[in-house]
């Protein structure tokens, strides 16, 4: 992996890091907020037939977390093309 210059690593990666930071707080909010701290709320709502707050502490987290890897992927795949280090 090799940069045009040190301004575009530098770039690169405060991207990099945002991206995480981002995706690192829906994971919170999906896993700790949804499955545990607004369980009580949102189990006043049916999905399914289950609770919402039971249904998001066993299922839901895990649609969430498998599209944020997608999410990833993604961003950084077009990341990777517009600073020139993308695999050809």
């Amino acid at each position: 992996m090799a940069f045009r210059n040190e301004d575009d690593k530098k770039a690169y990666w405060k991207e990099n890091l945002t991206l995480l930071a981002k995706l690192l707080v829906v994971w919170f909010v999906v896993s700790f907020g949804a499955g545990i701290l607004f369980a009580d709320a949102l189990n006043s709502v049916q999905f399914f037939g289950f609770k919402l707050g039971f249904w998001f502490a066993q299922q839901g987290s895990i649609y969430v977390f498998v599209a944020l890897i997608f999410v990833y992927m993604a961003k950084m795949n077009a990341m990777d093309k517009r600073y020139g280090v993308d695999e050809e």
